[in-house]
This record gives C-alpha cells, sequence and structure tokens, in this order.
C-alpha cells in the first residue's frame, strides 16, 4: 500500500489562499448621497423635490457552488494540495510502473512543435517529458500554486537540458494561462484539489484553441482498491458531472493504466451562428 503524502499538508497556508479565491464581500446597498441643501434654508416643498431615484440592485457575486458543508464540490469533497515538501514522493521509483507516463503521453499523441500546459505541474515530472516531445520549436506553459515547486522544475528541466518550458505562478481561481493559445492542457491527479473548480475550468475553456483539449488524469475513485486516500480520486461520472456543464465536450476515457483514468474533453469549435458546436459523448475505451 502506498503511503500518500498528501498528509504533509499544511493546511493554514490554504486559509490565506480561499481568500483570494471567493473574495471580500462588501456593502450590499450603495448609499444614497445626502440632498444638497437649499441656500435660503427652507425646505423644498413637495412639487420641488425631485423624484426618487430607486436603488440599483448590486450584481450578484458569482460563489463556487457547495454542498451540505464547506470544503464540498458538487458531492464530493476537496482534497487538500499536496505541499511542496512531498515532492520526492513524485519522482518515487515505481511511479513509471505504476502511472506509466511515456505511455499515457504516447496515448495523448501530443503534436509536435504545439503549445501544451501541465497545470499542477509540480516539480516538473510530466513537464520535461512534454518538453521532449513538442520539441524545441514548441512550447510547454508549467503551472503551479507554490512557488517552491516552480524553483524545482526550473531546476529540474534545467539538469535535464530542456529550454522550453516557461513557468507560470497560477492560483486556485486563476489559471494565468494565455487566452486562445493551447493545443492541450494537462493536469494528472491534481483536478481534484481545486478549491474553485468553475473558475479553473472557464479559464481552461478561454486557453485552449477552438478543438483544444483538456485531459484529466485521477485515480479511479470506482476501484476502492486503489491505494489513495479517498478525497485523492474521482469517479468518471463525477468528472463529467463537473467538467461538461462548463462548456467541455467528452471525447473519451481511456482505462488502460492501472490506477487512473486518461479523461479527455474538447473545447467545441464555433459554429458557423457563432455559438459553441454541441458537446458530443463517447463511451469510455481501451487503446
Amino acid at each position: 500500500m502506498i503511503e500518500h503524502p498528501r498528509r504533509w499538508q499544511k493546511p493554514k497556508i490554504w486559509i490565506l489562499a480561499a481568500g483570494l479565491f471567493c473574495g471580500t464581500i462588501g456593502p450590499l446597498f450603495a448609499q444614497e448621497p445626502a440632498p444638497k441643501s437649499d441656500p435660503s434654508g427652507s425646505k423644498p416643498s413637495a412639487s420641488q423635490e425631485a423624484p426618487a431615484k430607486k436603488k440599483a440592485r448590486p450584481k450578484a457575486r458569482r460563489r463556487v457552488r457547495r454542498d451540505e458543508a464547506p470544503g464540498f464540490y458538487m458531492g464530493r469533497p476537496i482534497a487538500d494540495v499536496m505541499s511542496w515538501q512531498g515532492a520526492e514522493w513524485l519522482f518515487r521509483e515505481t511511479r513509471v510502473q505504476e502511472e506509466q507516463p511515456e505511455a499515457m503521453l504516447d496515448a495523448l499523441k501530443i503534436p509536435r512543435g504545439g503549445t501544451v500546459a501541465d497545470v499542477g505541474a509540480g516539480a516538473g515530472y510530466h513537464s520535461i517529458r512534454m518538453a521532449r516531445r513538442v520539441g524545441p520549436k514548441g512550447i510547454v506553459y508549467a503551472a503551479d500554486v507554490q512557488p517552491e515547486m516552480l524553483r524545482m522544475l526550473r531546476d529540474n528541466a534545467r539538469m535535464a537540458g530542456v529550454s522550453n518550458i516557461k513557468t507560470i505562478r497560477c492560483t486556485q481561481d486563476d489559471t494565468a494561462l494565455p487566452e486562445g493559445a493551447l493545443d492541450l492542457i494537462l493536469m494528472v491527479d491534481v483536478y481534484h484539489e481545486c478549491s474553485d473548480p468553475e473558475a479553473i475550468l472557464k479559464g481552461f475553456l478561454q486557453a485552449l484553441k477552438p478543438g483544444g483539449r483538456l485531459v484529466l488524469v485521477e485515480f479511479r475513485g470506482e476501484d476502492p482498491e486503489v491505494p489513495i486516500k479517498p478525497e485523492h480520486k474521482m469517479t468518471l461520472a463525477q468528472v463529467r458531472r463537473e467538467v461538461e456543464p462548463q462548456g467541455f465536450a467528452f471525447k473519451e476515457s481511456l482505462e488502460f493504466l492501472p490506477w487512473q483514468h486518461v479523461i479527455i474533453f474538447e473545447k467545441p469549435a464555433p459554429r458557423p451562428d457563432g455559438a459553441a458546436g454541441a458537446a458530443s459523448a463517447t463511451k469510455p475505451t481501451r487503446p
């Protein structure tokens, strides 16, 4: 059984982050300005009084959908983000056998010269592999919320001789990715840690080119034998329930890895009438 390093969290760090995601709620109504006094000192008559202006109703702030308790989204607990102090676990010797990273990337057919992103990149385990696949004319945007992870990623990329990775400090509600530039966005064992899934998915949709792919690799929540904490696993049905309403079309779920789903969505191309293309769904497949 793998002892998952996410027990090393420092949850207090993320209390500050939560404040950044949700914002501070201000006054509900703007105060009306006080009426100007008449120079003569007399109170204006009813006929002189200006009609009262109807107060504008403030726009409702978008809120993350929560369920029965804080820390839940659409029926599942949101997992704590894995601390940079557990980064060694990402490079454990058994990971190649357990997760087959090269086979997973082979199945995605990442284009040579493409522009791709590894979100929740950590110390660069997948970013460096992706950089070699897109080649010197391609770009990998490696995004993470922890600056310590990004420092390790840059060091690892330098030692690997890879120079086409651009690191990005993202947040839980801002991907910081360039708009309309990406062929593919990959998240490996990360999406379940997003504290504001709707904001992140909206950012992904904006960052992808029409026809670009969003790939979520998640430990199978359907399988109790997968030795990962339950809050760090997701079912295919749960992922689709959360992602498709945000404008993505489900394409397929590859199920050849020992423990993980490889779930592929696509940004629909605009129709001639200007609307987004209809989502298409296919059954989970094995390559």
